[in-house]
């Protein structure tokens, strides 16, 4: 007969009869020994812990995390919870994107900024040559692709650059001063124009006179001896059976008749002046280093055509084209002016040397009044000269031996801030408040544009220097009214006036119809070219002009604020490269929110400077 029980270590037991011998037992007994002697682990010791009704249980099983023994199961279902919410949060991310959602509308552009943008228009429109494929303006093709070819004396390719203003003459006096101007703002203002999407459209612009800039001279060479100073003929009256740009009404894509080249061989400041523009073009193409340094040789190049000995006059000799409709008085504004960039571009002391020399500031009539005195144009580079030498004087403090004609150059600059001033009556103003800078002559806007950007320029160089104004005489005024000053008068420009006319075309909704300008007022028919004569019917009707010229800001209204828009009329009517370019720095420098420049683009190729100690006083002697 037998028992059976359970086996605490997992077998089943017998109970039988013994039939060992006791040796047998006796060595049995010493392993049993041995055997509960041992270090049992966790799991075994369970097996000896389990009741009679464990036997058929699952065994726990666990999961080792490190620190942690979790077990298996919890783990499993913490694990797909967890799964399961990110599935449910990209679900909810999914449709969330899909369900259309009503953000607030950005903030609209300030009236500054919406008019930048349309000023630049005006120079797409003003493009000769051929034309690239996005220029944006769909009543205008290429035009002009022989201008130079066809000329006796030039026999190069002069196609390219802008037309100046309604005709298709091309003055390069006026077309080098605009690029100077637009490089200008471009170096102060590069963040404000990138904001506004405009700053690769104005690198264009500029990009586009300088290659033709290149053009008119031998660029790759180290001297010349001859300079293009216009192209197209501009004579009022008929010649004998000899067209001209000025005598016919056409499209620029119709002119078909033979355009001169004037050329000049002693004519210092046109030669100052295109040095300052290829100069400034180089510092806004810093980033390309190649065009860069071409833009630089020729500069220097034309540079030294300008400062050549011997007999020197202005490139506007009497009686000739240029002479009527872009006169220069004299020649001294552009050496400061033309130095002073040229020493920016090179880091060569020589040139601030010479731009801050005493005899050259007494030519250029630093310490007299003339009656241009202070109103900065194509003609007078001294006032904006005087403002570019007083942001070198508040950044960088030359010291000597500079800083005694820069402080001259400063305290001038003050002086005309002071004037703009309505406290001072140094220039009259209409009852709506226009500044007469060129003293009730007709076509003021174009003055009023180069007063308000220096003045933003000179506020924002004494925020940045942490000066909070300037002294006109004993009293101390604030930035905030040059300003002021300079906000006014753009305002009056973009309609805030008398007649609530914008002065800039295409923008409001109250603006001239019938602008002085060949390409925008014929119609573009595909083949129809009318004659030289052709166009007259269009230049004489009352009709507005069938093309928009977006952006064009005209010649502006008289001194009693009254405006006639008449197409015949260009003092009214006509807008100008020039014009424009200054309208443009204008409008950046007040555009945006704050204010501010870039202080050290500028000042890029300076070396560091260490001024020279003044020498010893005389020795002493009783």
């Amino acid at each position: 007969m037998s028992m059976y029980g359970r086996d605490p270590w997992g077998g089943p037991l017998e109970i039988c009869h013994d039939s060992a011998t006791d040796d047998d037992r006796s060595r049995n007994l010493d392993l049993d020994r041995a055997a509960l002697s041992r270090t049992l682990d966790e799991t075994q010791q369970s097996w000896l812990l389990a009741g009679p009704g464990d036997q058929g249980r699952k065994k726990k099983r666990y999961v080792d995390l490190g620190c942690l023994l979790v077990s298996r199961k919890l783990f499993l279902w913490s694990l797909g919870l967890l799964l399961a919410a990110a599935a449910l949060a990209g679900i909810a991310a999914g449709i969330a994107k899909a369900v259309p959602r009503h953000q607030a509308p950005p903030a609209p552009l300030d009236q500054f900024t919406l008019a930048l943008r349309k000023a630049l228009m005006f120079f797409n429109a003003q493009k000769s040559g051929k034309l690239p494929k996005h220029n944006n303006v769909p009543w205008r093709g290429d035009s002009c692709l022989k201008d130079g070819r066809s000329d006796q004396t030039s026999r190069r390719d002069l196609s390219g650059g802008y037309y100046d203003g309604g005709s298709a003459v091309k003055f390069n006096f006026a077309s080098a001063f605009s690029m100077t101007l637009l490089s200008w703002s471009v170096i102060e203002y590069n963040a404000k124009y990138e904001a506004a999407g405009e700053l690769g459209h104005v690198r264009d612009t500029i990009k586009w006179g300088a290659d033709y800039l290149l053009k008119t001279f031998n660029s790759t060479a180290r001297s010349i001896d001859r300079l293009v100073a216009q192209v197209g003929g501009a004579a009022m009256s008929e010649g004998p059976s000899q067209p001209n740009d000025h005598y016919c009404w056409m499209r620029p894509e119709d002119i078909d008749y033979p355009r001169p080249v004037t050329e000049c061989h002693t004519c210092p400041d046109l030669g100052a002046e295109m040095a300052a523009a290829l100069a400034a073009a180089s510092i806004v193409f810093r980033d390309n280093r190649a065009y860069s340094h071409k833009l630089l040789h020729g500069a220097t190049t034309v540079w030294d055509f300008a400062r050549k000995g011997g007999s020197r006059q202005t490139y506007s000799v009497p009686r000739s084209d240029a002479a009527k409709f872009y006169n220069s008085t004299a020649y001294w504004d552009e050496y400061i002016w033309g130095g002073s960039w040229m020493y920016l571009a090179t880091g060569n002391s020589s040139y601030l040397q010479f731009a801050t020399d005493t005899k050259l500031a007494k030519n250029a009539h630093i310490y007299s009044r003339p009656p241009n005195y202070g109103v900065f144009s194509w003609d007078n580079k001294l006032p904006g000269a005087q403002v570019l030498l007083s942001r070198l004087r508040l950044f960088l403090s030359p010291g000597y031996p500079y800083e005694e004609m820069l402080r001259t150059y400063h305290n001038q600059t003050s002086i005309i801030m002071c004037s703009y001033l309505p406290n001072f009556r140094s220039f009259n103003r209409t009852k709506g408040g226009l500044i007469q800078l060129n003293h009730g002559q007709p076509q003021p806007l174009q003055y009023v544009v180069n007063a308000a950007f220096p003045a933003s320029l000179f506020s924002d160089y004494l925020e940045a220097a942490d000066t909070p104004g300037w002294y006109c005489g004993p009293h101390f005024y604030s930035i905030e009214v040059l300003r002021s000053f300079a906000r006014t008068q753009m305002e009056y420009i973009l309609g805030k006036n008398p007649l609530k006319m914008s002065y800039v075309v295409g923008h409001g909704k109250h603006y001239p119809k019938r602008v002085h300008h060949r390409g925008a007022s014929i119609p573009k028919k595909k083949g129809v070219h009318p004659g030289c004569k052709g166009g007259w019917t269009w230049r004489d009707t009352k009709k507005p002009n069938p093309h928009i010229i977006v952006g064009a800001m005209v010649a502006g209204p008289d001194r009693h604020d009254g405006f006639k828009d008449v197409r015949r009329n260009r003092n009214y009517t006509e807008p100008t490269l020039a014009g424009n370019a200054g309208l443009v720095a204008a409008l950046v420098a007040l555009s945006g929110e704050g204010h501010g420049v870039d202080k050290n683009t500028m000042f890029s190729a300076v070396p560091p400077m260490f001024p020279s100690p003044p020498p010893p006083p005389a020795p002493w002697k009783p």
